[in-house]
């Protein structure tokens, strides 16, 4: 695309391993904010009287800032080219940390919060393609590598975080200290070289068409993932506003890649990402409210739960190139939803020293789900480009927007049911721990049969990719 000559050679100038150490810091960024914030909702919850279900809305605003910058930024790639999106990358970073600092609320933490979600996401819309980018050769593999570094920037964020905790240092401190890599990836973003984006590649034409079906995405999502009454007054809620959104997208896609065939492909992956993505961020963001009780109510336990299962995903990214060629990347994503159905299957009865072992499970089940979701985007729907690899990302993202809040009401519920039957104290945060995961264990275990589907028929995905065939444009 943009950082190779047609005989696979670097361009020039441009520094491949710099490149790719700078997106792994933003991503490490990216993680920190998931882990710290994982680590002082019980502070936020004492300091400001929330429930569980108002810290969901809290947690949901940056999954949704995450996807609207995905979609936008996706949309957008080939005209702005990665390095201005990874300035606004910063800018979001810079000013979502400061608010959530400053913040006297519920509310501003609602916007504190999605400034942070819609920088994530710009990070992820721009390293993404880039990284794909720079090793056209491997995607996947290196797709993997890069994303060692969200589960390793969430082992740095637990660690940080149990130990400030421990030490009896604010929740304001803890958010403070991500500004240190937040500046130094912001100046490496100002002083680093990024491939241009050649003029023939500037493909996405911003005609009206293009522009109604972003701006209704836009809108459409901004209304399902905030709380309204226009989305609670509807049937089924948010079920009409989705469908529209899929609509909307398949139009997008369509247009795009000039085929019905990427078009539908991409919103099945879209579905089984925002359950793959609900399966593990889901699972980990609650982890203190879900797991805290489990493990005798030690403030910041649960947090080295958290480093340890995000330390394995770590390392399995990056040695994840063997496995992926033994058993093609649908093979690994058949094999990630088994493991973690067992282990959230066995999490939700663990205590004591079984929870470590059900969280290992877990943490080895979900280790690959989301670099090789992108990967597969990318090796099956080559012509979709930068924009089916950040639709698909926004789609496990946004879906935590919409689970977030569900899975605090689960929480609530369950604890509400325990004090009715007449237990008490500890009892009731493990009553009400096990009653979200009893929930959560059916996200993997739909996927175990989508997968399988999908392995079958991986060779009519290869032989139909298209890749030779250029992308329409919008």
């Amino acid at each position: 695309m943009t950082a190779i000559t047609a005989e696979g050679q670097i361009r020039p100038g441009i520094n491949r391993n710099r490149l790719f150490w700078l997106s792994c810091l933003s991503l490490i960024v990216t993680a920190m904010t998931f882990a710290i914030r994982a680590g002082i909702l019980t502070q936020l919850s004492d300091e400001f009287a929330l429930s569980d279900t108002e810290l969901g809305w809290v947690n949901s605003m940056a999954f949704l800032g995450f996807p609207l910058a995905m979609v936008v930024f996706g949309f957008l790639y080939n005209k702005l080219g990665p390095r201005l999106i990874m300035i606004l990358a910063f800018a979001g970073h810079l000013l979502g940390l400061v608010l959530t600092i400053t913040a006297g609320g519920f509310l501003g933490l609602l916007i504190s919060t999605f400034f942070i979600g819609f920088a994530n996401g710009s990070v992820e819309a721009a390293c993404n393609p880039l990284v794909a980018d720079l090793y056209k050769d491997d995607k996947t593999k290196w797709l993997n590598r890069f994303h060692v570094w969200f589960p390793g920037g969430i082992v740095i964020g637990a660690v940080v975080s149990y130990f400030m905790t421990n030490a009896g240092i604010g929740w304001q401190s803890q958010i403070a200290v991500m500004l240190i890599p937040t500046a130094i990836y912001g100046y490496m973003v100002f002083t680093t070289r990024f491939p241009d984006i050649p003029a023939i590649e500037k493909i996405v034409d911003l005609d009206a068409r293009g522009l109604f079906l972003m701006a209704a995405i836009f809108g459409l999502l901004v209304l399902i993932g905030t709380p309204n009454d226009i989305v609670a007054g509807l049937p089924g809620t948010f079920i009409l506003p989705l469908l529209l959104v899929l609509g909307l997208t398949f139009l997008l896609m369509l247009f795009r890649a000039g085929r019905a065939r990427d078009a539908v492909l991409l919103l099945v992956l879209m579905g089984l990402m925002s359950v793959t993505a609900t399966s593990e961020l889901g699972t980990q963001q609650w982890v203190d409210r879900i797991l805290g009780a489990q493990l005798g109510g030690v403030p910041g336990q649960a947090m080295i739960v958290l480093g340890m299962v995000t330390g394995i995903m770590a390392i399995g990214r990056y040695f994840a190139g063997p496995l992926i060629h033994a058993l093609n990347p649908v093979g690994v994503l058949l094999m990630s939803a088994v493991l973690t159905t067992l282990g959230l299957f066995m999490m939700t009865s663990a205590s004591g020293a079984m929870v470590y072992v059900s969280a290992i499970v877990f943490a080895v089940g979900v280790c690959y789900f989301w670099p090789t979701m992108i990967g597969v985007t990318a090796q099956y729907i080559p012509r979709s480009g930068a924009l089916g690899m950040s639709l698909v990302g926004a789609a496990g993202m946004f879906a935590l927007t919409i689970w977030n809040p569900i899975i605090g009401s689960w929480i609530d519920g369950a604890r509400a049911e325990a004090q009715a039957s007449g237990l008490s104290g500890d009892a009731v945060e493990v009553a009400a721990g096990q009653g979200a995961l009893s929930q959560l264990v059916l996200f993997p275990a739909v996927l175990i049969a989508a997968f399988l589907i999908l392995f079958l028929a991986r060779g009519w995905m290869q032989r139909t990719a298209g890749a030779d065939l250029k992308p329409a444009k919008i």
